[in-house]
């Protein structure tokens, strides 16, 4: 049996990825990772292997597919499809980001008027890429569009910087969520011009957009309990403890007390300095009307 061993990073976070097969061809190698760079911004396949043990291990000689968790290690047995794998890698990645000290929020972002304006995804999810979009069509910058890297400061480390989602690899579908260009047609007519603003930040306002076209325009500022639970959803979001992995099979808990408390203490003193306001709106247009009388 040979291990064929990959590395894939994620600014300073770093995840040892063996696969024990028969084969010498790693099915790791012929993985499109569009979907994985969508998700967790960017990550990369290093150049060299360098860490000294790994943190999963893949048996895809296996006839029963399974997958747990032990001694430190996610252990999968049987035949994943590549969108399962990348799932499974955005948690165990979301993982080593918070050992750095580095926080991946489910939110876009957008430079706009020398302001870092966050449009954070909490427990629901109603228009943060089409709000984001909207800034960049009154002449913001992108910064992120579905996650956002926040460090130990409250300043964006890094953001997810593709617009949409191309294509979802097998084992991510979702037919609930509406196609992106179909919505950016109907809201834009065409979708506006972006350019990337990629320069550390501080985060100076964060809005929990939601639009609906039925939607009268409503703005309010949240209190500090609400603050922390939208954030603390934001940042959950990424662990997959929550989801499926694979039909019949769950993402092993991974999670820690201690992980969870760090994470609602950062989340604490993330929101407290920061104004945070949850906008109703029939458009995108409407609610960075709104937007604008913050700033």
């Amino acid at each position: 049996m040979t291990v064929l061993s990959r590395q894939f990073n994620s600014k300073q976070a770093q995840i040892r990825f063996d696969v024990e097969s028969a084969s010498s061809k790693n099915p790791l190698d012929a993985m499109d990772m569009t979907f994985l760079n969508y998700r967790l911004a960017n990550v990369q396949v290093a150049e060299q292997v360098t860490l000294a043990n790994p943190d999963i291990i893949w048996r895809p000689q296996m006839a029963i597919k399974d997958i747990r968790y032990r001694g430190n290690i996610l252990e999968l047995d049987g035949e994943w499809y590549a969108g399962e794998i990348q799932k499974i890698l955005v948690s165990m990645l979301a993982f080593r980001l918070e050992e750095c000290g580095l926080h991946p929020f489910h939110a876009s972002a957008v430079r706009y008027q020398d302001k870092t304006i966050m449009f954070m995804g909490g427990e629901s999810n109603h228009g943060k890429t089409m709000s984001q979009l909207e800034g960049c069509r009154r002449g913001g910058l992108n910064i992120s569009t579905e996650t956002l890297v926040i460090d130990e400061r409250g300043w964006v480390a890094m953001g997810s910087t593709n617009v949409y989602l191309a294509k979802r690899a097998k084992g991510t579908e979702r037919s609930d969520l509406a196609d992106q260009d179909e919505g950016v047609k109907k809201l834009f007519g065409k979708a506006p011009e972006v350019q990337h603003y990629l320069q550390p930040s501080n985060v100076d306002l964060v809005i929990l957009p939601s639009i609906d076209g039925n939607y009268a325009t409503s703005v309010k500022e949240l209190e500090q309990f609400e603050k922390e639970y939208q954030g603390f959803h934001s940042m959950m979001n990424y662990f997959g403890l929550n989801q499926l992995v694979s039909p019949g099979l769950v993402m092993p808990i991974v999670d820690t007390e201690e992980k969870r408390r760090k994470r609602a203490d950062f989340g604490h003193r993330f929101a407290k300095p920061r104004p945070y306001f949850m906008i109703r709106a029939a458009n995108p247009q409407l609610l960075f009307d709104e937007v604008e009388k913050l700033l």
